[in-house]
């Protein structure tokens, strides 16, 4: 993990290319709601403080997509994550870690997503949706018909339907963070000190 969790939200040996907003009414704001909501002010909603219109419009999107309710939070989760992890985005890594160890995901799980291939700790369908959302994230994208039709099969056309929406924007996500320099912000660490669900 890079760097150290500071209290306004930055991480101490970041390579960050854009400063985190600090001034004013309105980042204030937003810093005390991150810190009630997360534990800490999430960097990336500091960089994007510099344009309001982004930040606001981000809120909003990522708002409604936690009502999305077609795919197995599970999965979701885990797709999540091995989209981070094929893009390479560790700020993504370490803040999905920590939310999926709050939803309940198993730890070996958590710890086995950049080494599914080889590990036992994954049922055949979230296999499936990780190798998917591993070939989606790829550049250029590497899904085959058989892929979708397998997961039609399982899921069902809504389920799949959210599934592709939720690994194209952790893709966009990930390449934000990646392209501003955000690196992991000690999240992960944070889940040794807590039961998952707690």
């Amino acid at each position: 993990m890079t760097g150290t969790t500071s209290t306004t939200g930055t991480t101490s040996g970041s390579t960050a290319r854009i400063s985190a907003a600090r001034d004013g009414f309105f980042v204030r704001a937003m810093s005390w709601w991150s810190r009630r909501t997360y534990g800490d002010v999430l960097q990336p909603g500091l960089v994007m403080a510099h344009n309001r219109k982004v930040l606001m419009t981000n809120v909003r999107h990522e708002r409604s997509v936690e009502k999305w309710d077609a795919l197995d939070a599970e999965l979701t989760d885990l797709a999540t994550l091995a989209a981070a992890a094929t893009v390479g985005c560790s700020w993504c890594l370490d803040f999905g870690y920590w939310v999926s160890h709050g939803h309940g995901v198993a730890r070996d799980k958590l710890e086995a997503v950049t080494t599914w291939r080889t590990s036992c700790a994954y049922t055949e369908l979230e296999r499936q949706v990780i190798a998917y959302a591993e070939a989606m994230s790829r550049t250029p994208v590497e899904v085959t018909d058989e892929m979708v039709l397998d997961l039609v099969r399982e899921l069902g056309e809504p389920a799949v339907v959210e599934l592709t929406a939720v690994v194209a924007l952790e893709s966009q996500r990930s390449r934000f963070n990646i392209a501003l320099g955000l690196e992991s912000q000690g999240f992960k660490a944070q889940c040794d000190l807590r039961p998952a669900g707690g």
